[in-house]
C-alpha cells in the first residue's frame, strides 16, 4: 500500500488520500488523474487494468485502489 500512496502523491501532490472514500467521485482525483494513476499502476504492477474496471467506484479510495490492484495480479 505504501507503493500506491507514494503513486497517488506524485499524480496529486498535497492531497490527504487517507480515510477518504469519495476521490473519484468528489471530483478529487479528475479524469486526467486518473488516466495517468492506471497507467503509473500497470507499469508500476505489471497488470493490466481493463477499461471497464476504470469507474469511480474503483478509484475512490486507496483501499478500493488496492483491491483492484489485488485483483489483477
Amino acid at each position: 500500500m505504501e507503493e500506491l500512496l507514494k503513486i497517488l502523491r506524485e499524480i496529486k501532490p498535497g492531497c490527504d488520500f487517507e480515510g477518504r472514500v469519495d476521490l473519484a467521485s468528489s471530483g478529487e482525483l479528475d479524469s486526467y488523474d486518473i488516466v495517468s494513476l492506471v497507467s503509473e499502476l500497470e507499469e508500476k504492477f505489471d497488470i493490466d487494468i481493463p477499461v471497464e474496471k476504470i469507474i469511480p467506484e474503483s478509484f475512490d479510495s486507496v483501499e478500493a485502489i488496492q483491491k483492484l490492484i489485488d485483483s489483477l495480479k
